[in-house]
Protein backbone atom coordinates (compact mmCIF):
# COMPACT_ATOMS: atom_id res chain seq x y z
CA UNK A 1 0.00 0.00 0.00
CA UNK A 2 1.35 3.39 -1.43
CA UNK A 3 2.14 5.58 1.40
CA UNK A 4 -0.01 8.68 1.66
CA UNK A 5 1.07 11.80 0.14
CA UNK A 6 3.27 14.56 2.65
CA UNK A 7 0.84 17.50 3.80
CA UNK A 8 1.47 20.72 1.65
CA UNK A 9 3.69 22.98 3.68
CA UNK A 10 2.34 26.29 4.61
CA UNK A 11 5.18 29.26 4.81
CA UNK A 12 4.34 30.99 8.02
CA UNK A 13 5.82 32.32 11.43
CA UNK A 14 4.97 34.87 13.81
CA UNK A 15 8.07 37.41 12.68
CA UNK A 16 7.31 36.73 9.40
CA UNK A 17 3.24 37.83 10.01
CA UNK A 18 4.55 41.00 11.88
CA UNK A 19 6.82 41.92 8.63
CA UNK A 20 4.31 41.51 6.37
CA UNK A 21 1.57 43.57 8.40
CA UNK A 22 4.19 46.32 9.48
CA UNK A 23 4.08 47.24 5.74
CA UNK A 24 1.72 47.23 3.00
CA UNK A 25 2.59 46.80 -1.31
CA UNK A 26 1.49 49.79 -1.40
CA UNK A 27 3.19 51.76 1.60
CA UNK A 28 1.24 54.85 1.30
CA UNK A 29 -1.78 55.94 -0.74
CA UNK A 30 -1.86 55.88 -4.38
CA UNK A 31 -4.44 58.17 -6.11
CA UNK A 32 -5.50 56.54 -9.54
CA UNK A 33 -8.41 57.41 -11.34
CA UNK A 34 -11.06 53.96 -11.04
CA UNK A 35 -13.36 53.65 -13.95
CA UNK A 36 -16.31 55.40 -12.08
CA UNK A 37 -15.07 59.16 -12.85
CA UNK A 38 -14.01 59.75 -9.27
CA UNK A 39 -10.73 59.40 -7.40
CA UNK A 40 -10.41 56.98 -5.23
CA UNK A 41 -7.10 55.31 -3.01
CA UNK A 42 -5.60 52.43 -4.31
CA UNK A 43 -3.89 50.85 -0.98
CA UNK A 44 -3.36 47.14 0.51
CA UNK A 45 -3.82 47.34 4.20
CA UNK A 46 -1.10 46.48 6.45
CA UNK A 47 -3.16 43.75 8.23
CA UNK A 48 -3.91 41.74 4.67
CA UNK A 49 -1.54 39.30 5.81
CA UNK A 50 -2.97 39.04 9.22
CA UNK A 51 -7.00 38.93 7.87
CA UNK A 52 -5.68 36.19 5.45
CA UNK A 53 -4.11 34.25 7.87
CA UNK A 54 -6.46 34.63 10.97
CA UNK A 55 -9.19 33.08 8.45
CA UNK A 56 -7.30 30.27 7.46
CA UNK A 57 -6.74 29.50 10.91
CA UNK A 58 -10.16 29.74 12.22
CA UNK A 59 -11.28 27.42 9.29
CA UNK A 60 -8.55 25.35 11.28
CA UNK A 61 -6.86 24.42 8.39
CA UNK A 62 -3.24 24.91 10.44
CA UNK A 63 -3.86 21.61 11.66
CA UNK A 64 -3.55 19.79 7.89
CA UNK A 65 -0.18 21.31 6.86
CA UNK A 66 3.23 21.55 7.48
CA UNK A 67 3.73 25.15 9.03
CA UNK A 68 8.01 25.84 7.62
CA UNK A 69 9.41 29.02 8.94
CA UNK A 70 10.64 31.21 6.05
CA UNK A 71 14.02 32.28 6.20
CA UNK A 72 15.09 36.07 4.84
CA UNK A 73 16.27 36.23 1.85
CA UNK A 74 20.37 37.09 1.27
CA UNK A 75 21.91 39.07 -1.09
CA UNK A 76 23.57 36.50 -2.82
CA UNK A 77 20.10 34.28 -2.99
CA UNK A 78 18.35 38.11 -4.30
CA UNK A 79 20.97 38.59 -6.40
CA UNK A 80 20.28 35.53 -8.21
CA UNK A 81 17.79 37.58 -10.47
CA UNK A 82 18.25 40.96 -9.56
CA UNK A 83 21.29 43.51 -9.71
CA UNK A 84 23.57 43.80 -7.30
CA UNK A 85 23.33 47.91 -8.03
CA UNK A 86 19.63 48.01 -7.77
CA UNK A 87 19.86 45.94 -4.67
CA UNK A 88 22.33 47.88 -2.86
CA UNK A 89 20.27 50.73 -3.99
CA UNK A 90 17.14 49.61 -2.39
CA UNK A 91 18.43 48.91 0.64
CA UNK A 92 20.66 52.59 1.07
CA UNK A 93 17.27 53.90 0.31
CA UNK A 94 15.06 51.80 2.55
CA UNK A 95 17.52 52.39 5.59
CA UNK A 96 17.31 56.08 5.28
CA UNK A 97 13.58 56.20 4.35
CA UNK A 98 15.02 58.32 1.45
CA UNK A 99 12.02 58.85 -1.12
CA UNK A 100 13.84 61.34 -2.98
CA UNK A 101 16.58 60.15 -3.72
CA UNK A 102 17.68 61.66 -7.12
CA UNK A 103 18.51 57.88 -8.66
CA UNK A 104 15.64 56.57 -7.26
CA UNK A 105 13.83 56.80 -10.33
CA UNK A 106 15.83 54.71 -12.60
CA UNK A 107 15.07 51.65 -10.17
CA UNK A 108 11.46 52.27 -10.94
CA UNK A 109 11.07 53.67 -7.05
CA UNK A 110 8.23 56.44 -6.04
CA UNK A 111 4.72 56.78 -7.40
CA UNK A 112 4.06 53.08 -7.20
CA UNK A 113 6.78 51.81 -5.64
CA UNK A 114 7.95 54.52 -2.88
CA UNK A 115 11.06 53.97 -0.95
CA UNK A 116 9.02 53.81 2.37
CA UNK A 117 11.85 52.71 5.72
CA UNK A 118 11.81 49.17 6.42
CA UNK A 119 10.68 48.29 2.84
CA UNK A 120 13.86 46.09 1.68
CA UNK A 121 13.44 44.04 4.88
CA UNK A 122 10.02 43.37 3.70
CA UNK A 123 10.83 42.49 0.28
CA UNK A 124 13.69 40.07 1.67
CA UNK A 125 11.08 38.43 3.95
CA UNK A 126 8.36 37.85 1.16
CA UNK A 127 11.44 36.69 -1.14
CA UNK A 128 13.14 34.24 1.32
CA UNK A 129 9.46 32.71 2.32
CA UNK A 130 9.38 31.97 -1.44
CA UNK A 131 12.56 30.80 -1.93
CA UNK A 132 11.73 28.89 2.00
CA UNK A 133 8.47 27.14 0.14
CA UNK A 134 10.42 26.34 -3.18
CA UNK A 135 13.06 24.43 -1.24
CA UNK A 136 10.65 22.32 0.79
CA UNK A 137 9.83 21.13 -3.11
CA UNK A 138 12.77 20.64 -3.92
CA UNK A 139 13.86 18.59 -1.27
CA UNK A 140 10.67 16.71 -1.27
CA UNK A 141 9.10 17.56 1.63
CA UNK A 142 6.06 18.44 0.16
CA UNK A 143 3.78 18.47 -3.13
CA UNK A 144 2.97 21.94 -2.71
CA UNK A 145 4.13 25.02 -1.01
CA UNK A 146 1.70 28.00 0.02
CA UNK A 147 3.02 31.67 0.52
CA UNK A 148 0.47 33.73 -0.10
CA UNK A 149 1.91 37.07 0.82
CA UNK A 150 4.71 36.10 -2.29
CA UNK A 151 3.50 36.50 -5.79
CA UNK A 152 5.19 40.11 -6.70
CA UNK A 153 5.03 39.31 -10.45
CA UNK A 154 6.16 42.89 -12.07
CA UNK A 155 9.74 43.31 -10.41
CA UNK A 156 12.41 43.64 -12.93
CA UNK A 157 16.14 42.58 -12.65
CA UNK A 158 17.10 46.34 -12.06
CA UNK A 159 13.51 47.87 -11.18
CA UNK A 160 10.98 48.00 -8.98
CA UNK A 161 7.27 48.06 -10.64
CA UNK A 162 4.05 47.71 -10.18
CA UNK A 163 3.96 47.71 -6.75
CA UNK A 164 6.68 44.80 -6.56
CA UNK A 165 10.21 45.57 -5.42
CA UNK A 166 11.75 42.12 -5.82
CA UNK A 167 10.54 39.58 -8.24
CA UNK A 168 10.03 36.32 -5.44
CA UNK A 169 8.12 34.55 -8.34
CA UNK A 170 11.57 34.28 -10.32
CA UNK A 171 13.61 33.71 -7.40
CA UNK A 172 10.77 30.69 -6.55
CA UNK A 173 11.66 29.46 -10.23
CA UNK A 174 15.28 29.81 -9.89
CA UNK A 175 15.20 27.59 -6.75
CA UNK A 176 12.69 25.03 -8.49
CA UNK A 177 15.57 24.97 -11.58
CA UNK A 178 17.74 23.29 -9.06
CA UNK A 179 16.23 20.45 -9.49
CA UNK A 180 13.21 20.60 -12.44
CA UNK A 181 14.56 20.83 -15.86
CA UNK A 182 11.28 22.48 -17.23
CA UNK A 183 9.23 24.64 -15.16
CA UNK A 184 5.67 25.98 -15.49
CA UNK A 185 4.66 29.76 -14.72
CA UNK A 186 1.01 30.32 -14.76
CA UNK A 187 -0.06 33.58 -13.64
CA UNK A 188 -4.01 34.42 -12.55
CA UNK A 189 -3.87 37.37 -11.76
CA UNK A 190 -5.91 40.53 -13.19
CA UNK A 191 -2.43 41.79 -14.09
CA UNK A 192 -0.15 40.97 -17.12
CA UNK A 193 2.91 39.00 -15.06
CA UNK A 194 5.29 40.84 -17.21
CA UNK A 195 8.03 40.62 -14.67
CA UNK A 196 8.59 36.75 -15.52
CA UNK A 197 8.34 37.29 -19.35
CA UNK A 198 10.34 35.15 -21.43
CA UNK A 199 10.43 38.27 -23.57
CA UNK A 200 12.97 39.91 -21.33
CA UNK A 201 13.64 38.90 -17.58
CA UNK A 202 13.96 34.82 -17.84
CA UNK A 203 15.75 34.71 -20.61
CA UNK A 204 18.43 37.72 -19.51
CA UNK A 205 19.21 34.95 -16.04
CA UNK A 206 21.74 32.59 -17.49
CA UNK A 207 20.34 30.12 -15.42
CA UNK A 208 16.89 30.09 -17.35
CA UNK A 209 17.71 28.92 -20.73
CA UNK A 210 14.97 29.21 -23.16
CA UNK A 211 13.41 25.91 -23.35
CA UNK A 212 13.74 25.61 -19.14
CA UNK A 213 10.71 27.60 -18.63
CA UNK A 214 7.00 28.74 -19.84
CA UNK A 215 4.99 31.75 -18.59
CA UNK A 216 1.01 31.62 -18.81
CA UNK A 217 -0.60 34.47 -18.00
CA UNK A 218 -4.75 35.01 -17.82
CA UNK A 219 -4.60 39.14 -18.13
CA UNK A 220 -7.06 41.82 -18.09
CA UNK A 221 -7.44 42.75 -21.73
CA UNK A 222 -8.76 46.91 -21.32
CA UNK A 223 -7.91 47.71 -17.67
CA UNK A 224 -8.38 51.11 -16.85
CA UNK A 225 -4.85 51.81 -15.24
CA UNK A 226 -3.15 50.39 -18.29
CA UNK A 227 -4.12 53.86 -19.90
CA UNK A 228 -2.75 55.75 -17.38
CA UNK A 229 0.73 57.40 -18.03
CA UNK A 230 2.71 55.98 -15.03
CA UNK A 231 1.75 52.23 -15.31
CA UNK A 232 4.25 50.31 -15.95
CA UNK A 233 1.92 47.53 -17.34
CA UNK A 234 1.45 49.18 -20.74
CA UNK A 235 1.57 47.63 -23.61
CA UNK A 236 1.90 43.82 -22.59
CA UNK A 237 0.27 41.02 -22.20
CA UNK A 238 -1.18 40.97 -25.56
CA UNK A 239 -1.49 36.98 -27.67
CA UNK A 240 0.53 38.62 -30.07
CA UNK A 241 3.53 38.76 -27.19
CA UNK A 242 5.12 35.46 -27.54
CA UNK A 243 8.86 36.46 -26.26
CA UNK A 244 11.91 37.42 -27.98
CA UNK A 245 15.13 35.70 -29.02
CA UNK A 246 15.44 32.47 -27.02
CA UNK A 247 12.23 32.93 -25.40
CA UNK A 248 10.41 32.79 -28.22
CA UNK A 249 7.28 31.06 -28.57
CA UNK A 250 7.62 30.62 -24.61
CA UNK A 251 5.27 33.11 -23.33
CA UNK A 252 1.59 32.50 -23.71
CA UNK A 253 -0.51 35.54 -22.82
CA UNK A 254 -4.92 35.13 -23.08
CA UNK A 255 -5.70 38.90 -22.65
CA UNK A 256 -9.79 38.53 -21.42
CA UNK A 257 -12.09 41.58 -21.73
CA UNK A 258 -14.26 42.81 -18.84
CA UNK A 259 -17.25 40.97 -16.87
CA UNK A 260 -15.84 37.60 -17.46
CA UNK A 261 -17.30 34.63 -15.17
CA UNK A 262 -16.27 31.74 -13.97
CA UNK A 263 -17.34 29.16 -16.39
CA UNK A 264 -15.91 30.74 -19.68
CA UNK A 265 -12.80 31.78 -17.63
CA UNK A 266 -12.88 27.78 -16.12
CA UNK A 267 -12.94 27.28 -19.68
CA UNK A 268 -10.42 28.86 -21.38
CA UNK A 269 -7.82 27.97 -18.47
CA UNK A 270 -8.51 24.67 -18.94
CA UNK A 271 -7.93 24.89 -22.77
CA UNK A 272 -5.00 26.48 -22.67
CA UNK A 273 -3.39 24.65 -19.87
CA UNK A 274 -4.28 21.57 -21.66
CA UNK A 275 -2.44 22.25 -24.74
CA UNK A 276 0.63 23.49 -23.01
CA UNK A 277 0.97 20.38 -20.31
CA UNK A 278 1.39 18.81 -23.61
CA UNK A 279 3.60 20.83 -25.46
CA UNK A 280 5.81 21.32 -22.48
CA UNK A 281 5.64 18.42 -19.96
CA UNK A 282 6.54 20.86 -17.17
CA UNK A 283 8.40 19.07 -14.10
CA UNK A 284 6.97 21.58 -11.48
CA UNK A 285 4.78 24.22 -11.77
CA UNK A 286 4.42 28.27 -9.80
CA UNK A 287 1.07 29.17 -9.67
CA UNK A 288 0.38 33.07 -9.03
CA UNK A 289 -3.29 33.16 -7.76
CA UNK A 290 -3.55 37.15 -6.99
CA UNK A 291 -7.18 37.71 -6.07
CA UNK A 292 -7.89 40.71 -7.82
CA UNK A 293 -9.99 38.95 -10.22
CA UNK A 294 -12.73 38.99 -7.83
CA UNK A 295 -16.14 40.36 -7.95
CA UNK A 296 -16.17 43.17 -5.97
CA UNK A 297 -12.69 44.14 -6.22
CA UNK A 298 -11.86 48.06 -6.45
CA UNK A 299 -9.99 47.02 -9.85
CA UNK A 300 -13.82 46.58 -11.52
CA UNK A 301 -12.71 44.05 -14.07
CA UNK A 302 -13.38 40.44 -14.10
CA UNK A 303 -16.23 39.16 -12.02
CA UNK A 304 -15.34 36.46 -10.59
CA UNK A 305 -15.54 33.95 -7.70
CA UNK A 306 -13.20 31.72 -5.05
CA UNK A 307 -15.32 28.77 -7.25
CA UNK A 308 -13.81 29.80 -10.35
CA UNK A 309 -9.89 29.97 -9.41
CA UNK A 310 -10.85 27.07 -7.17
CA UNK A 311 -11.59 24.88 -10.12
CA UNK A 312 -8.09 26.35 -12.18
CA UNK A 313 -6.18 25.65 -9.61
CA UNK A 314 -7.66 21.87 -9.08
CA UNK A 315 -6.93 21.00 -12.59
CA UNK A 316 -3.14 22.35 -11.94
CA UNK A 317 -3.06 19.83 -8.88
CA UNK A 318 -4.31 16.71 -10.38
CA UNK A 319 -1.08 17.19 -12.59
CA UNK A 320 0.19 15.71 -9.20
CA UNK A 321 3.68 17.96 -10.10
CA UNK A 322 5.79 19.95 -7.02
CA UNK A 323 3.68 23.30 -7.53
CA UNK A 324 4.58 26.17 -5.33
CA UNK A 325 1.44 28.65 -4.82
CA UNK A 326 1.86 32.23 -4.31
CA UNK A 327 -0.80 35.20 -3.90
CA UNK A 328 -0.57 38.29 -5.37
CA UNK A 329 -3.23 41.29 -6.17
CA UNK A 330 -6.24 41.28 -4.40
CA UNK A 331 -7.43 44.96 -3.41
CA UNK A 332 -10.69 44.04 -1.69
CA UNK A 333 -8.80 42.66 1.78
CA UNK A 334 -12.31 40.64 3.09
CA UNK A 335 -12.43 38.96 -0.32
CA UNK A 336 -8.99 38.57 -0.60
CA UNK A 337 -8.67 36.83 2.50
CA UNK A 338 -11.60 35.14 1.23
CA UNK A 339 -10.58 33.42 -1.83
CA UNK A 340 -7.48 32.28 -0.38
CA UNK A 341 -8.59 30.44 2.19
CA UNK A 342 -11.14 28.73 0.37
CA UNK A 343 -8.07 27.86 -2.30
CA UNK A 344 -6.02 26.23 1.05
CA UNK A 345 -9.19 24.55 1.42
CA UNK A 346 -9.25 23.38 -2.38
CA UNK A 347 -5.47 22.19 -1.53
CA UNK A 348 -6.49 20.52 1.19
CA UNK A 349 -9.52 18.45 -0.36
CA UNK A 350 -11.62 20.15 2.34
CA UNK A 351 -14.83 21.80 2.08
CA UNK A 352 -14.88 25.24 4.20
CA UNK A 353 -18.42 25.88 6.02
CA UNK A 354 -20.21 28.56 4.47
CA UNK A 355 -20.65 30.70 7.63
CA UNK A 356 -16.91 32.84 8.79
CA UNK A 357 -15.57 31.47 11.78
CA UNK A 358 -15.80 33.72 14.85
CA UNK A 359 -12.06 35.30 14.98
CA UNK A 360 -10.33 38.53 15.51
CA UNK A 361 -11.54 40.24 11.78
CA UNK A 362 -14.93 38.57 11.62
CA UNK A 363 -16.76 41.72 11.61
CA UNK A 364 -14.73 43.09 8.26
CA UNK A 365 -16.78 39.81 6.74
CA UNK A 366 -19.98 41.92 7.50
CA UNK A 367 -23.11 42.26 6.69
CA UNK A 368 -23.50 38.89 5.45
CA UNK A 369 -20.29 37.05 7.26
CA UNK A 370 -20.35 34.73 4.67
CA UNK A 371 -17.54 32.65 2.70
CA UNK A 372 -19.05 33.04 -0.67
CA UNK A 373 -18.82 36.29 -3.25
CA UNK A 374 -21.96 36.84 -5.28
CA UNK A 375 -20.72 38.33 -8.63
CA UNK A 376 -22.33 41.22 -9.87
CA UNK A 377 -24.43 42.20 -12.81
CA UNK A 378 -21.86 43.14 -15.13
CA UNK A 379 -22.12 41.94 -18.51
CA UNK A 380 -19.54 39.43 -20.11
CA UNK A 381 -17.85 41.65 -22.56
CA UNK A 382 -15.76 38.33 -24.04
CA UNK A 383 -17.03 37.35 -27.74
CA UNK A 384 -16.92 33.42 -28.31
CA UNK A 385 -15.51 34.25 -31.43
CA UNK A 386 -13.32 36.48 -30.53
CA UNK A 387 -11.71 33.73 -27.84
CA UNK A 388 -11.89 30.87 -30.18
CA UNK A 389 -9.57 33.17 -32.42
CA UNK A 390 -6.84 33.53 -29.27
CA UNK A 391 -7.07 29.95 -28.53
CA UNK A 392 -6.52 28.81 -32.43
CA UNK A 393 -3.52 31.25 -32.04
CA UNK A 394 -2.15 29.88 -29.26
CA UNK A 395 -2.02 26.10 -29.98
CA UNK A 396 -0.26 27.14 -33.05
CA UNK A 397 2.26 28.83 -31.65
CA UNK A 398 2.69 25.86 -28.98
CA UNK A 399 3.34 23.94 -31.87
CA UNK A 400 7.25 25.67 -31.80
CA UNK A 401 7.55 24.80 -28.14
CA UNK A 402 10.06 21.77 -27.66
Amino acid sequence: MAAPPPPPVYVWSAEYLARCDALCKVPRRVELPLPCTEWRSLRISPLQASMVHSLIQAYQLLGHMRVVKPKVASMEEMAAFHTDAYLQHLQKVSEEGDDDHPESVEYGLGYDCPATEGIFDYAAAVAGATITAAQCLVEGKCKVAINWPGGWHHAKKDEASGFCYLNDAVLGILQLRRKFDRVLYIDLDLHHGDGEDPAGSLVATPALVAASVVTVTLNAACLWLWSHPACPLRGTGDVTDVGLGKGRYYSVNVPIQDGIRNERYCQICGTVLKEVYAAFSPEAVVLQLGADTMAGDPMCSFNMTPEGVGKCLQYVLQWQLPTLVLGGGGYHLANTARCWAYLTGVILGRTLSSEIPDHEFFTKYGPDYVLEITPSCRPDRNEPQQIQDILSRIKGNLKHVV
